[in-house]
């Protein structure tokens, strides 16, 4: 950000400094302290082994990792397991399916291509929760016939995940695809590619910044997910990290903040891993994908 003024070289002053510059520095502080107080609180209450919230209003008073060693009896780690199966499993899936979806809509044209989009669309505007009754007694009749694919199992809550992985994905990475020059695909059908070698070797390297999008988007949905989890899966061995800690702070005449604290820590590690890994990708990827196709 440059202190020189537009009509020569002299430094901004005063106030028009303030005016021009100065009131963007104080947003940007307001706003990384608004963001950064909570983290620094639950880190606080974390190392905090009284198991109260109110004793970490003197932030890092007491530090202690006896919270984080007790996660372990209390069944944190296989929440943890599930919780990143599903959600792994979730977004490679997601992926796939909305990538061979967009490649579709993005070279072939077939009646009705526009009005499916459209549809996809729309059909993401219908909130989650009027599904919850049909996911349920869908998965409770499934359950009677296929057990692996019914209520209490991971399999299912990774079904039903991949039933809307579609819409908004394939949508912004139809938008990715359109960028992809058409005389690369014409150039590997001289060649003697299909349309499946096309797809598997050359669209997804080229396209690799949505696909990195995408996946995040859909690991970090997945995996702080918790109504459509809740709906599904209902013993404690099948919880993910969302419903575990629901579990701890649901009465709070018990609950364990400390610990619960500990979990949320934990819980964050994976997603702020994958985010950074991805993060070259990010940027790139949204902004591409925002092509009108």
């Amino acid at each position: 950000m440059t202190t020189q003024s537009v009509e020569g070289n002299a430094p901004l002053k005063g106030a028009r400094w303030w005016r021009e510059i100065g009131w963007r520095h104080v947003v940007a502080i307001v706003t990384i302290v608004l963001v950064a107080l909570p983290i620094v609180y639950i880190l606080s209450a974390s190392l905090n082994p009284g198991g109260t919230l109110t004793g970490s209003n003197d932030l890092f008073r007491t530090i202690a990792f006896d919270n984080y060693s007790t996660l372990g009896p209390e069944g944190f780690w296989q929440w943890m397991r599930n919780t990143l199966i599903v959600s792994t499993v979730t977004a490679v899936g997601t992926v796939i399916l909305g990538a061979a979806a967009a490649y579709a809509f993005s070279r072939f044209r077939f009646r009705g291509r526009h009005g499916t989009l459209t549809g996809l669309l729309l059909a993401q505007m219908f909130p989650q929760t009027l599904a919850f009754v049909a996911i349920f007694l869908l998965l409770f009749t499934l359950g009677k016939v296929v057990p692996a694919l019914g209520l209490n199992s991971l399999l299912g809550l990774i079904c039903v995940y991949l039933g809307g992985a579609l819409g908004v994905n394939t949508f912004l990475m139809y938008g990715f695809f359109n960028t992809v020059p058409r005389e690369l695909d014409e150039a590997a059908k001289i060649d003697g590619a299909s349309h499946a070698q096309i797809f598997w070797t050359m669209i997804l390297r080229l396209t690799a910044p949505i696909l990195a999008v995408v996946g995040l988007l859909s690991f970090v949905s997945s995996f702080g997910d918790f109504l459509v989890a809740k709906v599904i899966l209902q013993s404690k061995d099948k919880y993910t990290v969302a419903l575990g800690l629901y579990s701890w702070a649901s009465d709070e005449r018990t609950a364990d903040w400390g610990v619960f604290a500990a979990g949320a820590v934990v819980a964050a590690i994976p997603v702020l891993v994958l985010f950074f890994a991805l993060q070259k990708y990010i940027v790139g990827g949204l902004t591409a994908g925002a092509v009108k196709g």
